[in-house]
């Protein structure tokens, strides 16, 4: 330790060795704390559950949004009645959590620019609070379009589906993958193998083109649903806001982790891994021939994983080592004659339900459910009324047989097969 200690001068001259030795203690110490702090076993590094920066934050903001009873009763009230004066109240009230936000976080804005020691942390508060001023009605249109669905109710999260309803997108029952794509999934319809500890990562280095052909492939197999990569704005959908003490892995590795190693830490439909690990696939252009990617990878600031952020995109026809994508799901009606018998086809489209062949129904003709198999006859309806407007339900008479009434002619027979009998 005497060595790395650098000479003391005092007015051009080197001080006593007592001193060099009282400064080489010093220094140990100083060596000591920091060794002890890193090691996770001072007061400082303990985990914080109040932390909203980060585990380990001592300065946090204790306030964390709820959704208040008021709201909770306006929401009672337009579910039981959904007439327009209740949405309207119920939007009032969101606008007013909405602004109620916005007002803290202009106030935390002001504190770290009295307190704060690095520009920095003033300039991500002033991104956020620009973000959230400017995207106001886009936001407060989001909460309403999630509280008014339809398919909004206590435990929707926990359905135990690999897609999620996504409440407030447009569509036939939006739903979102619980997880990005993983090298197992990838690996299926690559028609390859994969090693057992590589199964749960998230597949990179696929490029937007060839995820789009995925999700053709899941829709050759699955005719009830469309499956396609979602839009920026159905991606921040289903992810919601990032809560600042969220866990996910950004800054914690130097590659991508398993989709469920943060399983705790959930979007809003209640998918994960939606910040942090890969980047995500979107639908929506950025820039010349590039797609916006969404939520961060391992490598990424801590705030460019952030729902919101809108700045990053990638070359559509690349893959890349930090690049994944989730899969948007949809109702669509499939076509009447598809059956898949494989053994792993999704249920709904092996012996679906309809009529007793498994064909479905088609619902654009009363009494039909879609064209039976070859060789068996459908008797269709009767209707209520012929055309000359007789009542349907009337005997009627039965019509002659072919040929009744008719004198027979038999063909002569001269004794030899002309090949035309059956």
């Amino acid at each position: 330790w005497t060595a790395m200690v650098p000479p003391i001068t005092r007015k051009g001259k080197t001080m006593n060795k007592t001193s060099r030795i009282i400064a080489t203690a010093v220094a140990t110490a100083t060596l000591a704390i920091g060794t002890f702090a890193q090691e996770g076993a001072g007061p400082r590094l303990e985990p914080n559950p109040e932390a909203k920066l980060h585990r380990f934050s001592t300065t946090v903001e204790k306030e964390r949004p709820k959704l208040n009873k008021e709201t909770q009763d306006l929401i009672a009230a337009y579910r039981r009645d959904p007439s327009e004066a209740n949405r309207e109240a119920l939007r009032r009230q969101v606008a007013a959590n909405y602004d109620a936000v916005v007002a803290r976080k202009k106030a935390k804005l002001e504190e770290l620019k009295a307190t704060a020691k690095h520009q920095s942390k003033i300039d991500e508060m002033q991104v956020i609070v620009d973000e959230m001023l400017r995207d106001r009605e886009q936001r407060i249109e989001a909460s309403m379009a999630r509280f008014t669905d339809p398919r909004f109710r206590p435990g929707l999260r926990d359905m135990d589906d690999a897609y999620l309803p996504v409440l407030g997108a447009k569509g036939r029952n939006v739903s979102m993958g619980a997880t990005p794509v993983t090298e197992a999934e990838w690996a299926k319809f690559k028609g390859t193998a994969v090693e057992p500890e590589k199964e749960r990562l998230p597949v990179t280095g696929v490029s937007a083109y060839e995820a789009e052909c995925y999700c053709a492939w899941l829709m050759g197999r699955d005719p009830a649903h469309t499956y396609r990569l979602p839009t920026e704005d159905e991606w921040e959908l289903a992810a919601g806001h990032m809560p600042k003490d969220a866990d996910f892995n950004c800054g914690v590795g130097d590659a991508v982790m398993a989709v469920d190693a943060f399983a705790n830490t959930q979007g809003a439909c209640g998918g994960t891994d939606f910040w942090g690990n890969c980047w995500e696939w979107t639908a929506t252009g950025r820039g010349e021939g590039g797609r916006a990617v969404k939520g961060g990878a391992f490598d990424s600031k801590r705030t460019e994983c952030r729902t919101e952020a809108r700045v990053e995109s990638r070359k559509a026809d690349e893959g890349y080592p930090n690049v994944s994508f989730r899969v948007l799901r949809e109702d669509r009606d499939p076509p009447p004659d598809f059956r898949d018998e494989s053994p792993d086809a999704p249920p709904h489209a092996r012996g679906r339900r309809g009529d007793r062949h498994g064909r479905p129904d088609l619902g654009d003709r009363p009494g039909r459910r879609g064209p039976p198999p070859e060789g068996v006859r459908h008797k269709p309806p009767r209707p209520e009324m012929d055309e000359d407007g007789a009542d349907a339900e009337a005997p009627r008479p039965r019509p002659p047989r072919k040929g009744h009434g008719k004198p027979r002619n038999p063909r002569p027979d001269d004794g030899e097969d002309d090949g035309d009998r059956p």
